[in-house]
């Protein structure tokens, strides 16, 4: 029987090769495309899901209720960590995570790695495996590194790096460590990315800042023991923080702050490991809503997809009206009629899905490259991913194959035979799911433009600095900042195409060294919380970004003592102290510390992006600290050849240490990649979700023709126009597609306007958008279905009257 049904289902489906062919290549295309997104979603969701204990794992963060706004943060304390520890039985382990990055030497390699400080209870709160040595003994020395599969091979080889001592640092500041262990590299899922660890102990800055509570350096995780809960433990936290952080509640309560519905001015709280990886606001995490609209997108294409061939199958029936009335008559019973018809919407499922899988592994390369993702075949391919996939097609099968059949082994075996369809106004249901066709695509459509205008509108901001004709280059560890500068600067003295030179602690933009960090600082200054940035800068930085004097002078070699104490601020810095002249005024960080003294003011500039708001900004001089990039200001009528000049000079200078210089204007654009990733993926999409929609569109234009082939004969006869018969015939449809705009548009505007509150500097949505996007729609639909309406107005009436 089932034999039988088969090859029914294949000669019919051979019988009707453009509806076939339009099915296979609609669900094709849409598995291709949903499979990707969904696994793309899958992935970025499964972030640190392989620790054995993720859910009693947290990061502690402080909350604090200002008045002005509410302030999270995850910056730790360096005392914070064994108190807590000594304080709460209820914790089984607490570790500090000190981000670090240095040069490791071994016989004369060099290699940047990516070193991070913490302590033993780290191994105990995540599962990173040990290949060699173990977390009982690995880190009972503070001369220990454990260092990641990965480096092993890159640092020793084929050596076994066990017992092995490296040299960390650069020069004048060396130290020895010795291999303890070697762990498996984390997953590609994994928050948490390293090359080795030391003790944190070995940080930079421990020493001085080992018992200051107002020194925030550096994120900590711990793990609660089992059956602990976690609101409890937030409430049996409030005395710790009244007994550390009482300086800290005084001044909010000072500056009108209250409690918050928990009762809470300052408090300690725990941020689940799941969150942590899109976190934006308190561990800097990805944007989450990027998850969430692949997956919407994935389910957009699928329904659509699953909506074409739901009206081509329902459009069909009429067709095959007879065909089942003559079965039914010869004593076919309704399920098997549902089976073999169901069978047929199978076939082709699978003849789709198929087709779909085999896009989707030959089209992996090209995806990853334009997502930045890190899908495999392999990844595909793993025993869940392909549960999923068998899951998707039984899914689309079930919806998209099973309502046509159930409809059509319901037909009534003498109404059919006698010419009368007994399905139930099919033109509702039709009509409805080609509106929620073109409500998805215009709502796609829709979103797009706007994410795209959003992009433009965050590039054309005026950063406060001129980003262009300024090249900047990374230093990397490998070289001492301050000498590499130096070098850079007698080099190009007297250069006609440098205009100046410059160095800084902290990139502009995202460099090709794809590193980013940030220092900031919390002081009172008459009874005013003040946060800034603080920035390490060199001479002659305002004059190599442009940057324009509101009041006072820019730093001088001439005043030697510049490097001691001397600070330019912005007017938002100014602002936040209160002072209207600030220059010459002094200001302390701590009550220990040194007087900073204001000799200049600036306008305000973005230095980590237009997506945030502008923040105080606090430039410093210092003749100690390390440098970690130099800019380099050129004419801009040697453009073409001062990058590798500047190339030629590094290799001179610093032979040790790669050149990767880049354009400012170039890395102040990669602030943007999520965004420009997100307004990628809807054009995609909405690209997808539009030929799929009018594939369907053809697709049932074409049946309703056919089935209108009399009524289009007879009008012909009376004396109707081409002209009007295109118009009686396409009017119907383009009704729909405008009963779609309406409900399309106040959705894309309401779910856009969620995605742009997200931004301080924001546009205002166009009602253009939606007007153009609905004169496309319509002249999109008009296209499709005009050209089957001429076929059909241009048909002889008499061939067309005479097939009875």
């Amino acid at each position: 029987m089932f034999k039988n049904y088969f090859k029914i289902a294949l000669r019919n489906l051979w019988k009707s090769k453009g509806y076939a062919f339009i099915n296979v290549v609609g669900l094709a295309v849409a598995f291709c495309v949903s499979v990707f997104l969904f696994l793309t979603a899958y992935f970025a969701l499964s972030y640190d899901n392989f620790h054995a204990d993720k859910d009693r794992i947290y990061e502690p963060y402080f909350f604090a209720n200002d008045p002005e706004r509410v302030n999270r943060t995850a910056s730790m304390p360096f005392p914070i960590t064994p108190a807590l520890k000594a304080e709460y039985p209820e914790i089984e382990a607490v570790a500090r995570v000190v981000n670090g990055s240095d040069v490791v030497e071994y016989k004369g390699k060099y290699l940047d790695k990516n070193i991070k400080f913490t302590e033993p209870d780290f191994f105990k709160i995540f599962s990173f495996p040990f290949l060699q040595g173990n977390a009982q003994t690995a880190f009972q020395d503070l001369s220990s590194i454990i260092i990641t599969e990965n480096m092993a091979k890159a640092v020793f080889g084929a050596e076994d790096p066990m017992g092995k001592s490296v040299q960390i640092g650069l020069e004048g500041s060396k130290k020895s460590y010795v291999v303890t262990g070697v762990l498996a590299d984390f997953p590609a899922n994994s928050s948490l990315q390293f090359d080795a660890f030391l003790r944190s102990e070995n940080a930079g800055g421990y020493q001085q800042q080992k018992d200051q509570w107002d020194a925030f350096s550096h994120n900590i995780f711990l793990k609660l023991k089992p059956g602990v809960d976690k609101l409890a433990f937030e409430r049996k936290l409030k005395p710790f923080t009244a007994k550390y952080f009482a300086e800290t509640v005084t001044k909010l309560k000072k500056k009108g702050a209250k409690p918050d519905e928990r009762g809470d001015l300052y408090a300690l709280r725990l941020q689940k490991l799941e969150d942590v990886h899109f976190n934006r606001e308190i561990s800097g995490g990805k944007e989450g809503s990027l998850i969430y609209a692949l997956m919407g997108i994935g389910l957009f294409i699928l329904l659509i997809a699953c909506i074409n061939f739901i009206n081509l199958n329902v459009a069909r029936s009429f067709i095959r009206a007879r065909e089942v009335g003559v079965r039914k008559s010869l004593g076919a019973l309704k399920q098997q009629l549902f089976f073999q018809i169901w069978g047929e919407a199978g076939v082709v499922c699978f003849l789709g899905f198929l087709a779909g899988v085999i896009l989707a592994v030959l089209l992996v390369p090209s995806f990853n490259a334009t997502f930045r993702s890190k899908l495999t075949l392999d990844y595909i391919f793993e025993p869940d991913k392909i549960a999923l996939l068998v899951g998707l097609f039984l899914f689309v099968t079930l919806i998209a194959g099973g309502y046509p059949a159930l409809q059509m082994s319901r037909f009534n075996a003498v109404q059919v035979l006698k010419g009368k369809v007994s399905l139930k106004k099919p033109g509702i249901l039709r009509n409805s799911l080609i509106v929620a066709q073109f409500a998805l695509s215009s709502l796609l459509i829709c979103c797009t433009i706007i994410a795209m205008q959003q992009v433009d509108h965050l590039r054309s901001q005026p950063l406060g600095f001129q980003k262009e004709e300024v090249i900047s280059i990374p230093v990397g560890n490998k070289v001492d900042g301050q000498t590499a500068l130096r070098r850079m600067r007698n080099r190009l003295a007297g250069d006609p195409n440098v205009v100046s030179v410059t160095g800084s602690g902290v990139n502009l933009g995202m460099g090709l060294d794809r590193s980013s960090s940030r220092s900031s600082i919390g002081f009172t200054f008459k009874e005013r919380e003040i946060e800034t940035d603080w920035l390490h800068i060199s001479y002659d930085y305002l004059k190599t970004l442009n940057i324009k004097l509101i009041a006072g002078r820019e730093f001088n070699p001439a005043y030697p003592t510049d490097s001691m104490g001397r600070v330019i601020i912005t007017e938002s810095m100014a602002k936040a102290i209160g002072e209207q002249d600030p220059v010459g005024k002094f200001f302390q960080t701590d009550t220990a510390g040194i007087k900073h003294q204001i000799i200049g003011v600036v306008p305000d500039f973005n230095l980590y992006s237009s997506k945030a708001e502008k923040k105080p900004v606090t430039m410093y001089l210092s003749n100690n600290e390390g440098i970690g990039y130099i800019f380099v200001r050129v004419t801009p009528q040697s453009l073409a050849t001062s990058m590798d000049k500047l190339k030629g000079i590094w290799k001179e200078i610093t032979p040790e240490s790669e050149f990767i210089g880049s354009f400012i204007d170039e890395n102040t654009n990669n602030w943007y990649m999520e965004e420009q990733r997100l307004s990628q993926i809807f054009s995609l999409a909405s690209a997808v979700a539009v030929i799929l929609s009018c594939l369907g569109l053809f697709a049932v234009a074409l049946i309703v023709m056919e089935q209108r082939t009399k009524e289009i004969g007879v009008r012909k006869v009376l004396g109707a126009s081409i002209g009007s018969l295109v118009f009686v015939l396409s009017r119907d449809f383009v009704k729909l597609v405008l009963i779609a705009i309406l409900i399309s548009t106040p959705a894309a505007w309401y779910l856009m306007q969620l995605w742009l509150d997200h931004y301080p500097y924001r546009i205002e949505i166009s009602p253009l958008v939606f007007v153009g996007v609905g004169l496309v729609a319509v002249l999109v639909a008009i296209a499709t279905v005009s050209f089957q309406s001429i076929k059909a107005a241009l048909m002889n009436p008499v061939k067309s009257l005479r097939s009875e």
